[in-house]
């Protein structure tokens, strides 16, 4: 019996080993490396990408713009010495920061004393938050999301 384990999982190892190595490396947790350009690749779903901007068109886009451009100063307080909505679009800060930090940010708003979004706990379910991320995220240039995902993807 110990002799065909033994042999089982033999061919399983050498049946593991060979041919695309991308499933291993979606099992493993490691980014997949696209050989031509060296970039993460994006393995995201259409469905979410389309729910994602269904949800971000009905309840972002009135400050964030129209995909997520935000506003020309985003940078420089308003007079009540608040932030404006930043772009969302690869072209601030919002890839500087995690998943989880995107998500809390969504759920919990900012805090009153630095900006005016609003907390969407209670209002968006977790999918629409999820899929509103993704959407997010497809928006970015190629360069950023890689950039991101090598600092945040594996550390969720």
């Amino acid at each position: 019996m110990t002799k065909y384990c033994v042999v089982l999982l033999g061919i399983a190892a050498l049946m593991l080993g060979c041919g695309d190595s991308a499933p291993l490396r979606a099992l493993s947790g490691q980014p997949q490396i696209n050989s031509k350009t060296g970039l993460v690749e994006r393995n995201f779903d259409a469905a979410q990408i389309e729910r994602g901007e269904a949800v971000y068109v009905a309840n972002c886009v009135g400050c964030h713009g129209p995909n997520g451009a935000g506003t020309p100063d985003w940078r420089k307080p308003n007079a009540d010495g608040k932030y404006p909505p930043p772009p969302l679009d690869g072209t601030a800060h919002a890839w500087h920061h995690s998943t989880e930090v995107l998500k809390k940010t969504i759920l919990k708003g900012t805090p009153p004393e630095i900006g005016s979004m609003p907390a969407w706990e209670g209002k968006l379910t977790e999918q629409q938050v999820d899929d509103v991320i993704v959407w997010i995220k497809s928006l970015w240039p190629d360069e950023v999301y890689d950039i991101w995902a090598k600092n945040f993807e594996n550390n969720q």
